[in-house]
C-alpha cells in the first residue's frame, strides 16, 4: 500500500528566483572571483542541495557545435577533477589513436536551468578541455578565449564586451532540418514580419516563452520582436564580457531549440534556409572598457568613436578576407551574403549603410561600439569573437584606411566557401593567432562540408546543403555519404 508520497523530490525552482541565483552567479564571475573560491562555493552548495541529481557539463567542438554531458552530482562531487571524454567521437578534436581528452570544471559558469525546459533537479557549467597531460588543448577555443580575455585583462586592465543580435527561424515540425529535402523546403509557421506579429500567433507565442527562459536565466532581456523575414525571430539581450557573451549565445541557441520542440517547431540558425527572402545573421556590438570606462568613446571624434575604436575598425577591414571563414563558416552563408537582401557584405564601415561589414550605431559613452554585420549566427562564437578581438587589437596593417576610404570603398567578402577557405589557407596571421595545426583542422572541416554539397550555389537551397551543416545534429548521415 502506498503512502500517496511522491516518489521523486528534485529541485524545481520559480522564475523569478532562479532569475536572482543566476544574476548573483553572473556577478561572482564579472568581478574575477578566484577560480577555488568559485569551486568550494559551488560544491559546499552541491553537497548542501539534495534535491540535485545531476550537473550538466556543455563544450563546444571546433566547428561550434554543442555538447552536454550529464554527470551524476555524486560521482562529479568526487570525480570533478578526473572527468575524461573521447575526443575522436568529435569532428575536428582528436584522432583515434590519441582519443582521450580530460574535462575540466570551469566554476565561474556555474547556472541554475528552468526545470520546465531542462528538467528537474540538473544545475549546468561550462567545461574546459584539457590534453591527456592536463594542458590547454589546442582546439578548444573556449579555453584559448577564456585565456585571452584574461590576459588582456591582466596586463592592460581592458575588458572585452560583446552583445549579439542573433537571428532565427521557427519552422513547423520537429526536426525539420534533419528532414528537409529541396523538392519542398521548409513550411513557416508564420506570415507577419517586422515589429508586427499577433499576440496569439505561433512565432510570438514562442518568443514569448524564450525571452521567459532566457530572463531566468539571468541574460539580462533587452527587447525581442518578429524580424524581417516571416517566420523569423530575434531577442536581443545586455553586452557582457566575451567569454559569458559566448556562453550565452550558445544557451539563446539551446533554449530556442528546446522551447521551439516543445511547442512542435524547429529553431533554425542556419544563415538562408529560404531563399528569396532575407537570411539571419548575428550582429556583435563591440566594445573595450578600462576603469569602467568605455574607451571606444570619444566625444569629438568621427561618430563619436576613438582613435583606438577606429585603429580596430581599420584592422578589422583590412583582414576581412582572411577572417571571413571563420565569420561564415557554412556552405549556406554564403546565400546570405547576398546584396538582393541587405547583406554585409562590402568591406567598409558606415553609420547608415547596412551593407557595410562594420555599422557604427548610435551610441553615447555607455553605448559607444562598433557592430560587426558580417558573422553568420552558425557561426562558433569563441572562435569568432576571439578572432575578431585579435584581429581589431592587434592585426596587421597593409594599407592606409582613411575616413573616406572606409566608407567608399567596393571591396566585396567572397560569395562562396572555397574562396573563404583560400583566403584563410593562405593567412600567415590567422595561424599566428590560432596555430596552424588549429587552422588546418578547421579548413579540413569546412572543405569537408562544402564537397558535400553542390559547388554553384543557385537558386534553390539543396537538401546536402542543410543535411551536411554542422549544427543539423545528423552524425549517421555523415558516415554514410
Amino acid at each position: 500500500m502506498t503512502s500517496g508520497a511522491p516518489l521523486r523530490n528534485f529541485l524545481e525552482i520559480p522564475y523569478d528566483e532562479l532569475e536572482e541565483l543566476n544574476l548573483e552567479a553572473k556577478e561572482k564571475a564579472a568581478r574575477r572571483t578566484a577560480e577555488g573560491e568559485l569551486r568550494d562555493h559551488y560544491m559546499r552548495y552541491l553537497a548542501e542541495e539534495k534535491r540535485i541529481k545531476a550537473v550538466t557539463v556543455c563544450f563546444t567542438d571546433l566547428e561550434g557545435r554543442f555538447h552536454m554531458l550529464d554527470y551524476d552530482k555524486k560521482f562529479l562531487m568526487k570525480s570533478y577533477d578526473n572527468l575524461t571524454f573521447d575526443g575522436s567521437s568529435i569532428r575536428g578534436f582528436s584522432v583515434v589513436k590519441e582519443s582521450d581528452l580530460r574535462l575540466a570544471i570551469d566554476w565561474g559558469s556555474f547556472r541554475w536551468l528552468p526545470s520546465d525546459v531542462f528538467g528537474p533537479g540538473k544545475v549546468l557549467v561550462f567545461g574546459l578541455i584539457k590534453d591527456k597531460d592536463g594542458s590547454n588543448y589546442k582546439s578548444d577555443v573556449r579555453g584559448r578565449l577564456k585565456d585571452f580575455c584574461d590576459g588582456l585583462f591582466t596586463s592592460e586592465g581592458i575588458t572585452a564586451n560583446i552583445s549579439v543580435e542573433c537571428e532565427g527561424f521557427l519552422f513547423q515540425g520537429i526536426n525539420a532540418e534533419q528532414n528537409y529535402s529541396s523538392r519542398t523546403g521548409f513550411q513557416l509557421v508564420s506570415s507577419g514580419g517586422y515589429y508586427h506579429s499577433l499576440p496569439q500567433d505561433p512565432l510570438k507565442l514562442f518568443i514569448d516563452k524564450l525571452a521567459e527562459v532566457q530572463r531566468c536565466l539571468g541574460f539580462q532581456n533587452e527587447k525581442d520582436h518578429p524580424e524581417v523575414a516571416p517566420s523569423q525571430f530575434e531577442l536581443n539581450y545586455s553586452y557582457c564580457d566575451a567569454l559569458l557573451a559566448a556562453d550565452q549565445l550558445q544557451l539563446y541557441k539551446l533554449s530556442a531549440r528546446q522551447v521551439a520542440n516543445s511547442m512542435g517547431y524547429t529553431a533554425s540558425f542556419l544563415p538562408k534556409p529560404v531563399a528569396g527572402i532575407n537570411g539571419s545573421g548575428m550582429h556583435c556590438n563591440m566594445s573595450l572598457s578600462k576603469n569602467s570606462k568605455n574607451i571606444f568613446y570619444d566625444k569629438s571624434g568621427e561618430e563619436s568613436l576613438s582613435p583606438k575604436a577606429w585603429d580596430f575598425v581599420d584592422r578589422l577591414l583590412n583582414n576581412a578576407n582572411d577572417i571571413c571563414l571563420v565569420l561564415n563558416s557554412s556552405v549556406n552563408s554564403y546565400r546570405r551574403l547576398d546584396p538582393h537582401f541587405e547583406a554585409p557584405n562590402q568591406i567598409k564601415s558606415s553609420p547608415v549603410d547596412r551593407t557595410s561589414m562594420v555599422r557604427i550605431p548610435l551610441g553615447n559613452e555607455k553605448s559607444a561600439r562598433i557592430e560587426v554585420r558580417t558573422v553568420a549566427p552558425d557561426a562558433n562564437p569563441y572562435l569568432s569573437f576571439m578572432i575578431l578581438l585579435q584581429t581589431g587589437l592587434y592585426g596587421p596593417m597593409t594599407e592606409t584606411i582613411t575616413s573616406e576610404s572606409r566608407r567608399t570603398r567596393t571591396r566585396f567578402l567572397p560569395d562562396n566557401i572555397y574562396d573563404a577557405v583560400r583566403f584563410m589557407k593562405g593567412s600567415q596571421f590567422v595561424s599566428e593567432m590560432i596555430g596552424e595545426d588549429v587552422k588546418e583542422k578547421f579548413v579540413e572541416r569546412k572543405i569537408a562540408s562544402a564537397d558535400r554539397c553542390p559547388r554553384e550555389l543557385g537558386t534553390m537551397v539543396k537538401t546536402s546543403e542543410i543535411l551536411f551543416h554542422h549544427e543539423v545534429t545528423n552524425q549517421w548521415i555523415w558516415a554514410h555519404f
